[in-house]
């Protein structure tokens, strides 16, 4: 029998733009998991997003059901409000960040998504250890480069936090 798997996430970045990263706490039955990555130069909902996508893309089985714990209102509204999937239809034009959208999209749909908003820095226990993993993260010193950000960054265009 499958367990409901639970995703905790959050990003960060110190500036904005400026070093980020993300953490991810999974919880299944008795399982749980932490993942954490840092980049040189990303947005804070850059990072929000990615955690979502890591979460996903760390399930081994397709069709789970799983809820997300999120205090990034730029991912829980965009999804949960149906924002996105108008974006997609749109081809993301003039959207932010739509590299990550496709490719949340593309794990999205392989399982049953349900995200909950959770108010940050409020003591919920989860959400505070995918915090202190984002911040951890992002002050390593082998931090990845987020390349589709300093492409477009270094290109001139105007891209958003």
């Amino acid at each position: 029998m499958a367990h409901q798997i639970i995703i905790y996430t959050d990003g960060a970045a110190s500036g904005n733009p400026g070093p980020g990263g993300f953490g991810v706490v999974l919880m299944a039955g008795p399982h749980r998991k932490e993942l954490m990555a840092g980049f040189r130069m990303t947005t804070n909902n850059r990072m929000e997003l990615l955690a979502v996508i890591i979460g996903l893309e760390a399930l081994k089985q397709e069709g789970q059901q799983v809820t997300i714990y999120s205090d990034s209102r730029y991912v829980v509204d965009a999804v949960e409000k149906g924002w996105v999937f108008g974006w997609e239809k749109n081809g993301f034009k003039k959207k932010k960040n739509p590299d990550l959208w496709k490719r949340f999209l593309q794990i999205y749909r392989k399982h049953q998504v349900k995200f909950v908003w959770v108010k940050g820095h409020a003591e919920v226990p989860e959400n505070e250890r995918c915090d202190e993993l984002a911040v951890a993260a992002y002050k390593r010193s082998d931090l990845q480069v987020d390349y589709y950000y300093e492409e477009e960054l270094n290109k001139g265009l105007e891209i958003s936090t």
